[in-house]
């Protein structure tokens, strides 16, 4: 095929054509390779394939036509059932929609010229005066359809029926062409874009009245000079219709919970990247993920941490509800991700991780994170390596807060309960001279056998699955306090906006769930994101939530922190409120930390263990830690006691290289602050054992 000069290909030949997919969030028609078409009834008519996951990235890039912005509505939209067609044609679909440039087709410029006269134009489309829409209608002929192919579902094929913005007489009707359009709205496109009503309902959320709204933004359109799109027009009455929208939404769209879901997921299809209704076995299972959540995950995961925060809400939602998140610059956690479901989050996890990180990297094929913490040992490790190509760390924030939060409750004493917590994490790390955790376990409950009702919450909630976290422990690396802290205020924020007890009534319908999350809670966060990159609203933020533990330690002076390196059992830290007060940290460096600061006494992980951690790390004075412990000695085991069999030898040695990689991707990952390195002996002499084992072979 040469150009234009070559034989136009027949609708028969389309699914020979290249799948195109080009490196830009979106796209026009200008970064396609176009063909026309022979016979049929598209004879004549460009066409191209994408995939169809990045039909709406199309349909934005051709909007931000530069000489002619626009904005694409949905003229028609049809749809087949698969298995509806036993003999589908080349180009048949499962969806069909035709898409118009708002500027037409009618062309009312006329008819509001004659106004006047008394003139009474009928649009010629017969669709009526289209309420609302007249005075933006010139006639403009600009159309393509897009067809999700019912032989390759994973594809759109689009027809573009007229390229060009012009009216029927063949001139431009709108944008900067247009000589009559100048010094109008016509020259921009005919509504406020996406992002900025983005911007402002999350305004509305929040609670920013409409004046301060207007008054920012007269201020930004000032501060680039002047207006230079139809963003820049907005107007009160914008905003009030916005606020009405938002006064007249309710969650309840059905008296019926499910039907209601069903309702909600039909109108924000771009939002769910994944949907499975309940039925017989099947469970309930519902992703989610906002346009602005895909950029924070793009922008924030690539080359660094996912963190999963699973079975919140498990006693008293519904369906309990499972966020992905990623850290800010900050370290500041945010949800990139929420998937509702019926039953334990790690049993499907398959089905919406893998259409997750499709969606993803739909949009940027390099994005890759360095590593994926996981809080639930029952989450299938291989699926997630599978879906997002990363080592897979194990997060303890779950079940250390769970234990240390479950002492402060039922454990009075303060030693006590400091030598108990020691002795759970002997357990979990499996340091005891113990055949299994099972054995350390019964040994715990005999030591402390005077705390009945500790022990009987430990017997009845973690004594079950104990081995299955001790497993994990001895197979995965385990991620430091430095995240936990940031999960930690991510919980915290969650539970005061969901588990609020003015919600009660409502916890057992996932339809609230879902307007919870995807309005409030979810512009609560992009105002952070937006305060931390303009400088405004400074008044509106809450300085409670929108720094963590870790960002707070950052901040305490090296000198505040009295820590005797020859006697590791304590360290102090200096209030920064109060210099008189001087806070007590037992375990300094460990994963067994404690604090007798009041943040700490809540069962919170504070800034003072944080602080710590940070300087024992920095200045390696710390004794090593379980995880690096049990780490070194699984590996140990394995460079010592190669098998014979030469198969299994090469799958050993295989290992142990992934393990020095592992420990490679350890040292970044602590380098940029997210993990406490191995200590300097178990890695050096780690790393001289992997050398020598190939020699074995």
């Amino acid at each position: 095929m040469k150009g234009h000069e070559a034989k136009m290909p027949r609708m028969e030949d389309i699914l020979n054509l290249p799948v195109q997919d080009p490196p830009f969030a979106e796209f026009s028609a200008d970064h396609l390779n176009w063909v026309k078409v022979e016979g049929g009834r598209q004879g004549g008519d460009d066409i191209a394939l994408i995939p169809y996951a990045r039909v709406d990235d199309f349909v934005k890039g051709e909007s931000a036509n530069a000489e002619c912005p626009a904005s694409f509505r949905v003229e028609s939209r049809r749809k087949r059932p698969e298995g509806s067609v036993s003999k589908p044609r080349v180009d048949g679909y499962l969806e069909y929609t035709l898409y118009w440039c708002s500027y037409g087709p009618e062309d009312y410029r006329e008819s509001e010229s004659c106004m006047g006269d008394g003139v009474n134009i009928k649009p010629p489309s017969g669709k009526g005066s289209r309420p609302g829409r007249r005075h933006m209608m010139r006639g403009c002929l600009c159309h393509f359809t897009v067809k999700r192919l019912y032989t390759r579902p994973l594809l759109a094929l689009i027809i573009y029926n007229q390229r060009n913005h012009l009216d029927k007489t063949g001139t431009p009707c709108h944008g900067i062409l247009d000589h009559d359009a100048v010094g109008t709205r016509a020259m921009y496109a005919p509504r406020i874009s996406e992002e900025l009503r983005q911007r402002v309902m999350s305004m509305l959320y929040v609670g920013i009245s409409l004046d301060n709204i207007m008054q920012h933004h007269m201020e930004e359109v000032q501060r680039h000079g002047g207006p230079h799109n139809r963003d820049d027009f907005l107007t009160r009455n914008d905003v009030r219709n916005m606020e009405r929208l938002i006064r007249n939404s309710s969650h309840e769209l059905d008296g019926n919970d499910e039907r209601s879901v069903r309702m909600w997921v039909q109108r924000h299809q771009k939002h769910v990247f994944f949907f499975q209704e309940k039925c017989g076995s099947e469970p309930f299972i519902l992703g989610i993920q906002t346009d602005w959540q895909v950029q924070q995950m793009l922008r924030y995961g690539h080359n660094c941490s996912v963190a999963s925060h699973s079975a919140f809400g498990s006693k008293k939602l519904k369906y309990p509800l499972c966020s992905l998140l990623v850290f800010d610059s900050s370290r500041n956690a945010i949800p990139v991700a929420w998937v509702i479901t019926s039953c334990d989050v790690g049993q499907d996890i398959h089905k919406w991780m893998l259409s997750l990180t499709e969606r993803i990297r739909a949009k940027d094929p390099r994005w890759r994170p360095n590593a994926f913490l996981v809080d639930d040992p029952s989450f299938d490790t291989s699926i997630i390596r599978e879906a997002f190509q990363s080592r897979v760390l194990l997060c303890l924030w779950h079940i250390r807060r769970s234990w240390v939060k479950a002492l402060l409750k039922k454990c009075c004493n303060f030693d006590v309960r400091r030598e108990m917590f020691k002795h759970l994490g002997q357990i979990l790390y499996c340091t005891r001279s113990m055949s299994n955790a099972l054995d350390a376990a019964e040994e715990f409950m005999q030591i402390f056998v005077d705390q009945c009702s500790f022990m009987d919450y430990f017997r009845n909630h973690w004594l079950p699955k104990i081995e299955l976290w001790v497993n994990s422990i001895r197979t995965l690396p385990v991620a430091s306090l430095e995240p936990y802290s940031a999960i930690e205020a991510y919980h915290l924020r969650l539970k005061t906006k969901v588990l609020n007890e003015l919600h009660a009534s409502c916890w057992q319908r996932v339809d609230w769930l879902i307007q919870t999350l995807t309005t409030e809670f979810h512009s609560s966060y992009w105002l952070d994101q937006y305060i931390e990159e303009t400088g405004y609203f400074e008044n509106l933020r809450d300085v409670s939530f929108s720094t963590n533990c870790w960002y707070q330690a950052m901040r305490i002076p090296d000198v505040d922190v009295l820590l005797d390196e020859e006697n590791l059992q304590l360290a102090k830290v200096i209030s920064q409120t109060d210099r008189t007060v001087a806070y007590t940290i037992w375990s300094p460096g460990s994963e067994c930390s404690l604090c007798d600061c009041p943040w700490s006494r809540l069962g919170n992980l504070c800034k003072h263990i944080v602080k710590v951690a940070i300087l024992c790390k920095n200045r390696q004075v710390a004794r090593p830690l379980l995880a690096a412990q049990v780490y070194r000695q699984a590996l140990l085991n394995l460079l010592q006691n190669p098998p014979d069999d030469p198969l299994v030898l090469d799958h050993a040695v295989l290992h142990a290289t992934r393990l020095q990689q592992d420990i490679k991707g350890l040292e970044d990952l602590s380098n940029s602050g997210l993990l406490q390195p191995l200590p300097p002996d178990a890695n050096s002499q780690t790393v001289d054992n992997l050398l020598l084992f190939p020699r074995l072979h």
